[in-house]
């Protein structure tokens, strides 16, 4: 029987170059390859979940007008199913430019996010919660995430955060997180270092706490355990999605694996999609796809 997972958070088109550098202001570069395609943390995060074998349902703002027909077309391609929570059926998702330089695999974005988004009709999530067997929330649409952190915190079904920047009132999504998977970049109020956000998650309740680092090792703490991850390298051709790649993996592996195994594993199929341009060629293979 399928695992079931829960993604709640962004979805965006995202329009994707790669050049040898991003412009420089009044500089037109000519890029060497480009793509588009359904972005956002939750959204790319689900579709690895699927990848591997397990059923990912997406709660997330789509709307019905063209662009948002074609994002969810390609979601159903993936075997995503969705979970529009729009209200103002006119709502277009947000668009991101991206620019992936070239030699290094860095990537530059521009986007609207979640801004625009608010409210929405989450009822039909809320009816079905206990079927799932875990929650990613990506901070996104954060009045949601709460409320369906609670819950899940309430049945008892595991809740993994993507903590990527802080936002405002992250905190209130937090206390009902049992797994918080930080990029560096997290840092809460009067947070500096990695110990100071180790500290501040664990006073919230948070059992389980990872620090990715790029290509070097993952930090992770769990009760008075802790310890590094050393993370695959690879040559690197396109770092966009990584995180959100790392995240629907781990969903996938924290039910079949203890903490420091499910990161272990997660880094492994984040550092493979690495090595292709854009988010989705690193699928077309059958490493990592359930048989």
């Amino acid at each position: 029987m399928k695992n079931r997972g829960l993604f709640v958070g962004l979805i965006t088109g995202d329009l994707i170059y790669l050049a040898t550098r991003p412009p420089l202001p009044n500089e037109k570069v000519e890029a060497m390859d480009y793509c588009f395609t359904v972005g956002g943390p939750a959204a790319n995060a689900a579709i690895t979940f699927s990848h591997h074998g397990s059923q990912a349902d997406l709660a997330s703002f789509l709307g019905t007008e063209k662009l948002s027909l074609l994002l969810g077309d390609e979601l159903r391609q993936h075997g995503i199913n969705m979970i529009n929570m729009n209200i103002e059926k006119s709502l277009e998702p947000p668009i991101s430019s991206v620019i992936v330089t070239e030699s290094t695999g860095d990537r530059s974005v521009i986007s609207l996010n979640a801004k625009s988004l608010s409210g929405g009709d989450h009822t039909s999530v809320m009816q079905n919660l206990h079927t799932y067997d875990v929650i990613l929330v990506d901070g996104h649409l954060m009045d949601t995430g709460a409320v369906i952190a609670r819950k899940s915190n309430e049945l008892s079904i595991p809740v993994v955060v993507d903590a990527g920047s802080w936002k405002p009132n992250f905190h209130v999504v937090l206390k009902y997180t049992d797994f918080a998977i930080c990029s560096e970049n997290f840092l809460p109020p009067n947070c500096k270092h990695q110990t100071d956000v180790v500290v501040y998650l664990q006073n919230l309740g948070v059992s389980a706490i990872a620090i990715t680092q790029g290509q070097r090792p993952i930090r992770w703490w769990q009760g008075d355990r802790h310890g590094e991850i050393p993370v695959p390298q690879v040559k690197v051709v396109d770092t966009l999605g990584a995180g959100d790649i790392f995240h629907g993996a781990f969903c996938h592996y924290i039910l079949e694996q203890d903490f420091v195994a499910a990161l272990a594993s997660a880094a492994e199929v984040a550092s493979y999609a690495c090595q292709f341009f854009g988010t989705r060629k690193w699928l077309e293979g059958d490493r990592f796809r359930s048989q």
